[in-house]
């Protein structure tokens, strides 16, 4: 028996690439040890059947972002260390194939509402970072709150526009009726507690909070406790 070495060095001796070209094969989720696709090029073999996939692309594994359906009853934080390929939404149509080195130094974007649930982003690409830090105050996020009470016309106009929060006016928003229990909320940067408060000022007791969108870009049909990746035409 031969000693183990790492696989990318396995891979330059069968197929006759540089270092870097093994690397990026690797990481890329093109090669497989006994069949089985390995993505690290440290790995250590010995006697195993290694293969370069015949559909190998010879590209860097670029940045993702992840959009995660965070569920009800949950921190963002504890939804995000149950990210794994199992939780992929199986109708994702980004067209990106999952690798293990996406889930890895992502960077939680525009923190939800406290108590709420819904749409949660993470990311590894600090473009993405970038943008929603900066064009926070215009980003629009829709939120659908249950609640228990009733309102009237007058204290709906309210809710639009009128309120101070923590001694500043709120912004106009809009406001409407879902259905008969369910408000939806379009929002410009939520303060923290900004929407249990304006529903509170009009006698309305907040039951549940779901983040459905962010600028551009919907949660879908993500189901809680899955995710998907943002498609290369999505803009938030």
């Amino acid at each position: 028996m031969t000693d183990p070495i790492r696989l990318s060095k396995r891979l330059i001796e069968e197929i006759g690439c540089s270092r870097r070209e093994a690397e990026l094969y690797i990481e890329g989720g093109w090669v497989t040890v006994d069949g089985v696709v390995v993505e690290e090029p440290q790995f250590k073999v010995s006697e195993q059947r290694v293969e370069l996939l015949p559909d190998a692309v010879l590209t860097p594994v670029e940045p993702v972002t992840l959009l995660l359906h965070v569920p009800a009853g949950h921190y963002p934080d504890r939804a995000i260390e149950s990210i794994s390929p199992a939780s992929h939404w199986p109708d994702d149509g980004s067209g990106i194939r999952p690798l293990k080195s996406h889930f890895a130094r992502l960077t939680s974007c525009i923190p939800l509402q406290a108590g709420a649930d819904g749409l949660h982003v993470l990311t590894q690409d600090w473009r993405i970072e970038r943008k929603l830090k900066e064009d926070l105050n215009k980003l629009e996020q829709e939120y659908v709150v249950e609640v228990l009470g009733t309102l009237s016309p007058s204290q709906l106009q309210r809710l639009n526009h009128g309120l101070i929060f923590n001694g500043v006016a709120l912004p106009p928003c809009k406001v409407s009726w879902q259905n008969e229990t369910r408000l939806r909320f379009a929002l410009k940067n939520p303060q923290p507690g900004q929407i249990v408060f304006m529903c509170n000022s009009v006698d309305l007791k907040v039951l549940g909070m779901k983040r459905i969108r962010i600028g551009g870009v919907p949660m879908s049909k993500v189901q809680p406790g899955q995710w998907r990746y943002l498609a290369a035409k999505e803009r938030f």
